[in-house]
This record gives structure tokens, sequence and C-alpha cells, in this order.
């Protein structure tokens, strides 16, 4: 396994990681039997970064994974949640539960969860940089850092808003310039900050169900690799990358990425094969319904529309199929986590602000419109309700936890 370290703290992080947002399941349950076997075998083979979530309701899992002496081998990661949170004594209870859940007196790396400007803005009003400052003075969390989903902008100004030791953001071949992208990666990296990267494969779809023409594509290269490994050399091709989580809940696909992580050093891919990543991208992009590269000049919208998240999902149904799991992401991901009011594509008013400052001129308020049409129905109508009902339990079973502690 190669390792890169953190220029900020110096800890050597194993390049592939494990996200455990997506175990794997039998029954409709999490098959925990498996899923701590698959844990303990990327340990066995030199992973040693653990990336997890209250919000994937499996800490606890996770810490049994990492009983028999586990524990010692590897960095826990886990977030904190801005939309379960409404008062300030909201995020100190679910830290206290995220220790317990782990049986443990200290989290490695601590991020806020998902941070976009609704979400930042939220967090600072309830001095979420306050308690993580306390929580590292007192030794309840080693590495203080964010996950994000928002535009450049707002990645850089929560970069410089905090003392920050590492970040976690998404970026694959097609996701270059979208939300944080290139730019703000190697903004952080410039700070020392250690870059864990998430969705190398875009949820998997990178490596599933690829078009004919991509197909063909990848069929013309000197060597031949899987849709995986090009699209984890690609991101382990970034010096500035730190570590790449892979949501790996099948066996065949655990060894294929340990295999990678073994060989892929930065800088190794070829100009050739540079450029052929960069045809693939392309051929998606033409398979893209609204041709939205994400750039964000659109926004703010009036409306509170999130224009390009928008596309980007609605883009994802048109290349990869998976209408429903779309459709879910879609309205979990604007209709709640997002922040704030609903964000939704029904939400345009039509003012045509958006299309004035597009570079690519694309007829936004009309694609809005399709966007609304496809993703948008009972799912949208009912998920979002249902899940702030979950929330308010969620923070009600959270509160008592921690007030037997």
């Amino acid at each position: 396994m190669l390792y890169r370290k953190i220029r900020k703290t110096g800890d050597e992080i194993s390049v592939l990681g494990f996200g455990a947002m997506r175990l794997p399941s039998k029954n409709g349950r999490t098959d925990e039997k498996r899923a701590i076997q698959q844990i303990r075998y990327a340990i066995d083979h030199g992973v040693n970064y653990i990336d997890t979530a209250i919000a994937y309701m499996n800490e606890p899992l996770v810490a049994r994974a990492l009983s028999d002496g586990y524990r010692e081998k590897v960095k826990i990661a886990t977030k904190l949640p801005p939309w379960s949170v409404n008062k300030a004594e909201d995020m100190e209870n679910i830290f206290k539960v995220q220790l317990d859940n782990f049986k443990t007196d200290h989290i490695d790396y601590y991020m806020l969860h998902g941070l976009n400007r609704p979400n930042w803005d939220k967090m600072m009003a309830l001095g979420v940089l306050e308690l993580l400052t306390k929580l590292k003075r007192n030794g309840s969390i080693i590495n203080a850092g964010f996950s994000f989903h928002g535009d450049k902008d707002t990645f850089k100004e929560i970069v410089d808003g905090y003392d920050w030791d590492f970040c976690l953001l998404q970026f694959n071949y097609l996701d270059e310039k979208n939300q944080a992208g290139l730019e703000g990666l190697k903004y952080a990296a410039e700070k020392g900050m250690g870059i864990i990267v998430m969705e190398p494969f875009r949820g998997g779809n990178l490596t599933q169900n690829i078009p004919p023409d991509v197909e063909e594509l990848w069929n013309k290269a000197e060597i031949i690799r899987t849709p995986a490994e090009w699209a984890l050399r690609w991101v382990l091709n970034h010096p500035e990358v730190t570590c790449v989580l892979s949501g790996m809940n099948n066996e065949k696909h655990i060894k294929e990425n340990i295999k990678i992580a073994n060989e892929a050093l930065p800088n190794s891919l070829s100009t050739n094969e540079l450029e052929l990543i960069g045809r693939v991208r392309d051929k998606y992009r033409e398979l893209m319904k609204t041709g939205c590269t994400g750039c964000r000049y659109c926004m703010p919208c009036p409306s509170g529309v999130d224009i390009a998240r928008c596309f980007e999902i609605y883009d994802s149904t048109q290349i990869f199929g998976n209408k429903r799991q779309f459709q879910f992401l879609y309205a979990l991901g604007l209709g709640v986590i997002h922040g704030g009011k609903p964000a939704y594509a029904s939400s345009c008013i039509k003012c045509g602000k958006c299309e004035k400052h597009c570079p690519q001129e694309l007829p936004i308020i009309e694609l809005l419109d399709d966007v609304s049409q496809d993703m948008e129905g009972i799912i949208s109508k009912v998920l979002p309700p249902v899940y702030k009902t979950y929330l308010s339990f969620e923070r009600f079973r959270i509160r008592r936890k921690a007030g037997k502690e």
C-alpha cells in the first residue's frame, strides 16, 4: 500500500481509504458479518483511514469492526451533520454520542458534513468553530476538517475561515471543474491541508453501465484497464491528493482497489493516457442533456434554486440510468440536506438572471422545466417531510442518550 503525508500534521495516510457509506446488505439490511470482514481485510492490506458518519447510521458497526486491536491500526474519520443541528447544544450532544458509538475517547479526523453556503452560514452562527477549537484543545478530536458540496468561492471562504487540518471533496475526471474542483483542491493543498477525495467513481456510475461510445474509447488504450482503475488512477495522479475514499462493498472491488493503491504513484499517467481520459470525459459530456459544466456563474439564484446541482443530478440520469436512485438523491440533497429552503428546479420564477451570466448561453429556464418535470413528483414531495420528522426524532434520541453520559 502506498502512503502520502499530510504536510500540516505529518500523518501518513494510505492512498486508499475505506468509505463506509455503502456497506454490503442482505435482505434489505446491512450484512454486518460481511461488512466487518471487508473492513478488516482492507486494514490487513494496508488501509489506515476509515470514513463514516453518524448520518450513515453505522458508527457502532464500524466500531465493532475496529475491535480486537484494529482501532490502533487506523484513523477514524466521522462527521457532524448540519441538518441535524438546530441549536449549539445539539452539536455537543451529537459528538458525545459519537464518542460513545466508537467506544473511544477521541476522533482522529472530525468533519463538518456536506458544507455549502447555507450550511456554512448556519454552523458559523451556532459557534461551531469555537466548539472545534475546544475539542481539539482537550484532545477529543485530533484533526478538524469539513466535507464539501458547494461552489468554489464558498469553498475558498471556508478554507480561509479556520485553521483546518484537512478537507473531503468530490473529485473525479467528470468533476474536475464542478463544486470545489481542481482549483479548490490546489487552493487547500497550498495551505498544507490533507486532501481526502470522495466519489472517485461518481457513486459507482463511472464503473458500470458504460455507454458503448465510452467503452470503445477505453478499448483503444495501449494498456487495457477497467473503468474503475482508470478513474482511481486519474485521481491519484494528482500529487495534491492524500487519500481516495472508495465505497467498497464487494470483495472483488476491494482487491482491485488495493492492487491499484499499491501502484498508483502521483504523476504516473502518461500524456497519451491523460488525453484518453480527456476524450472519455468529453464523450460523457456529449451525452449530457443540459451541457452544463458546473461553473456556477449562474449562481446565486434569486429564488434559491441550486441550478448547477439540479443539472448535475439530472444529467446523471441521462448518462447512467438509475432514475429512481437519482430522484431520491435530488429530493434529499436539494430538499433537506442543502440547507435553508428547498433548492428544487420548480422554484424557478423565470427571471432570466441566470441566462445572462451563463458563458455557454444555455437555455437554463427551459432546462429547469425539464428537470422539474423529470425529477420531481411524489418522492420530492414526501421524502423531505418524512426525513425531517426522522431528524427531529433523532435529535430527541441523541439528547436523551447524551444526557445519560
